[in-house]
């Protein structure tokens, strides 16, 4: 961008936690060199949401992807087809893409299809489909960006220090709120006691997976698609305190590290304005009197972690396996069908079954996806 220059930013699911965060960024940039626009933005179910953010910003579109007759009054585009509605009638340089599960990996096809870059918290998008997302994204000179804090963090690093001298990758993990739990109590747990993060505040299924440490699955997977590195050279520290994002080794054994806040508005800003420089509020780490701790998880706690690790030995097929079928777990696990530790559980058998399956377009993505799923939901019966 040149010197007082407008990006024009669409978000999609604007009423979850990173839509909101990334629209504090946007009303604080006003004072930058290179100012942020919402462009237009869309929102599933929270029509509240709607009519307070058309307030603040009239000019911006916004669209209504849950049920149509729920739409609140005066919202451009509705229904199903509404968020490719709205990124075929907008003009903007980058979306962010924090719609949740699943569904995030169509909404980010469209986003480059559109030929707009990709600041993407939704870990599935990556996890499922980041080859033939990267192909697109090259086909349009576009950009892919993450949003995830320790995988924005490694992105820095790695632009920083330069991917030849780099040998191996560490992301942190607070450890979610059963950290110290006896692991005789686990199977005990509810979703309301998964829910008690003792760090960040995030919707309910991402903090199921913290606790779960499936989250540190998914970024397993994603770290080593995004970056083209071996699973066995990514590694996983618990770090109670959240300061320490990410962290390289380099060829001379040293370690260089990310540290922030945890404040996901950080890695929100270093996307929109990459690659621009550009001062940010968010993020200071006052490190005076604070101590720093790295503990390795134990397999027994967070077992998906390493289930994760097998998916990615096992190929593309096996990771959208792994993400399809935590995703239908924790939702019966949500529903009171399935305990806490089964979680780990279902989706190991559901790896026990034959993945070696090609993926030559983003049908066949969709397609493993949904066997996924049915698979699951079967097994799950037994498991319950």
């Amino acid at each position: 961008m040149n010197s007082f220059s407008v990006k024009r930013v669409v978000v999609l699911g604007a009423g979850g936690s990173i839509g909101r965060q990334t629209i504090d960024v946007i009303r604080q940039s006003s004072s930058s060199t290179h100012r942020l626009e919402l462009a237009a933005y869309t929102v599933h179910t929270n029509a509240d949401e709607v009519l307070a953010l058309k307030r603040e910003f009239p000019l911006a579109g916004a669209a209504w992807t849950g049920d149509p007759h729920a739409a609140p009054e005066g919202t451009e585009w509705v229904g199903p087809t509404a968020l490719e509605a709205l990124l075929s009638s907008t003009k903007a340089d980058i979306a962010v893409n924090g719609i949740a599960g699943a569904a995030g990996l169509s909404a980010s096809v469209l986003v480059l299809n559109y030929g707009m870059d990709l600041a993407l918290a939704n870990k599935e998008s990556i996890v499922m489909g980041y080859r033939l997302l990267k192909e697109l994204a090259d086909l349009h000179a576009k950009r892919i960006l993450p949003v995830d804090s320790e995988h924005a963090g490694l992105f820095q690093l790695i632009q920083r220090i330069g991917a030849s001298v780099i040998t191996d990758l560490t992301i942190t993990a607070s450890g979610g709120p059963f950290r110290t739990l006896p692991l005789d109590q686990l199977p005990h747990m509810t979703a309301d006691d998964a829910c008690k993060h003792p760090v960040w505040k995030m919707g309910r299924k991402i903090s199921i997976d913290s606790a779960t440490m499936a989250n540190k699955g998914l970024e397993l997977i994603e770290a080593s698609h995004l970056f083209g590195m071996q699973q066995r050279n990514i590694h996983v520290l618990i770090h109670p305190q959240s300061y320490v994002h990410a962290m390289v080794r380099t060829l001379d054994g040293a370690h260089y590290a990310q540290i922030s806040k945890p404040d996901m508005r950080l890695p929100i800003h270093e996307a929109l304005f990459w690659p621009e420089e550009e001062a940010s509020p968010f993020g200071i780490a006052d490190l005076v009197g604070r101590s720093l701790e790295f503990f390795e998880p134990e397999e027994k706690r967070y077992p998906l972690l390493w289930i994760a690790r097998d998916a990615i030995d096992m190929g593309e097929a096996a990771c959208i396996a792994y993400n399809a079928a935590n995703e239908i777990a924790v939702d019966r696990f949500t529903k009171g069908q399935l305990g806490f530790t089964r979680i780990a559980e279902l989706v190991s058998k559901v790896l026990e079954r034959n993945w070696n399956l090609p993926i030559d377009s983003f049908e066949d993505i969709f397609d493993i996806d949904m066997k996924a799923r049915t698979i699951t939901s079967d097994l799950v019966e037994h498991l319950a």
